[in-house]
């Protein structure tokens, strides 16, 4: 079973240990181009 990856940020780390890994990048490329304000904690 696949484990999630918190505070996790070396990538060989993340699939030699079997995680999950998630890109965000069009996620925050949506954000950076939306012209809207966001809070994000």
């Amino acid at each position: 079973m696949k484990k999630i990856a918190i505070g996790i940020q070396d990538f060989k780390k993340l699939i030699t240990d079997n995680y999950y890994y998630i890109d965000k990048t069009r996620i925050i490329y949506n954000l950076l181009i939306s012209n809207n304000y966001y809070f994000l904690s």
